[in-house]
């Protein structure tokens, strides 16, 4: 272990769901986010990802016609206080029936316990589309269940629907998630039926409840695809939306009916029902 490593605290103004997604496209390691940004720590000069970053904010500027104020503060800081720190910046989250906690920390009683670092993941409940979507897999999903994940990241929603007894298929479009889906379910001694890296084109099987996180543009996108993999009666779980986005989400899944919104913040959760 070296002495030292390298700490790149990145605070853009808005729009921390497009910086997330560059973050995971480009960086080899997690990331830990904040109420306001990210931490990204690394033994690795973060130098040019530092520059990376700008350069997204300057292409995201010039995109979408507005100004995103970047703070962009990179420190070096000695290697001994990095797992204490790390450690205790990280919490469980109770949602119930499902308690989401590091592996450090001991799982609850009672509770569904899904243990997850987000040094090898990037969804850990903490982001409220996370959080929102484990409420809705904790109300709609019923044991004996299809269920599909799509865009599964970290496996977390994946892993808190086998919980509730579902049997579940998975995919993810990039590599690394797939390995942490597959590295966090086998930490939880839990088995999806079908983890693949690809879209959800990649499978002719039809759902009980499809769950969706991913970001609006998307979801619309992807809405006939979602459409044609569910039953009738079943559920979409569709979340990863700015409020703002919302009714453009609502309208590709038109017909359908809307069951719930579950809003935190400026993010909705959308459930809705293909009707029988």
């Amino acid at each position: 272990m070296q002495d030292y490593y390298y700490m790149l605290v990145v605070k853009p103004s808005s729009h921390l769901e497009l910086f997330s997604d560059f973050l995971v496209d480009i960086l080899p390691v997690g990331f830990e986010e904040i109420d306001d940004g990210f931490i990204i720590r690394s033994e690795e000069d973060l130098e040019t990802v530092s520059w990376g970053i700008e350069q997204f904010a300057e292409a995201l500027q010039s995109a979408l016609g507005q100004v995103i104020d970047l703070d962009l503060t990179l420190t070096k800081e000695k290697n001994d206080d990095w797992i204490a720190q790390y450690q205790s910046a990280i919490t469980p989250i109770e949602i119930a029936p499902f308690y989401i906690h590091p592996t450090w920390e001991e799982p609850r009683e009672g509770m569904l316990n899904i243990a997850i670092d987000p040094a090898l993941a990037f969804g850990t409940g903490h982001h409220p589309t996370t959080a929102s979507c484990l409420r809705g897999i904790a109300k709609y999903i019923k044991e004996g269940d299809a269920v599909m994940d799509v865009g599964c990241g970290s496996g977390i929603l994946a892993m808190a629907a086998i919980k509730k007894g579902a049997i579940v298929d998975a995919c993810d479009t990039d590599p690394l998630s797939v390995e942490n889906a597959i590295v966090n379910a086998e930490q939880n001694h839990l088995s999806y039926r079908r983890l693949w890296e690809g879209p959800i084109q990649e499978t002719n099987d039809v759902y009980d409840v499809i769950v969706a996180n991913i970001v609006a543009d998307v979801l619309v996108f992807i809405a006939s695809d979602l459409k044609k993999r569910l039953r009738e009666g079943g559920i979409l779980i569709l979340s990863g939306i700015m409020d703002k986005y919302e009714d453009k989400v609502l309208k590709a899944y038109k017909g359908y009916e809307l069951t719930e919104r579950i809003v935190e913040n400026e993010w909705v959760t959308l459930v809705v029902t293909k009707k029988e």
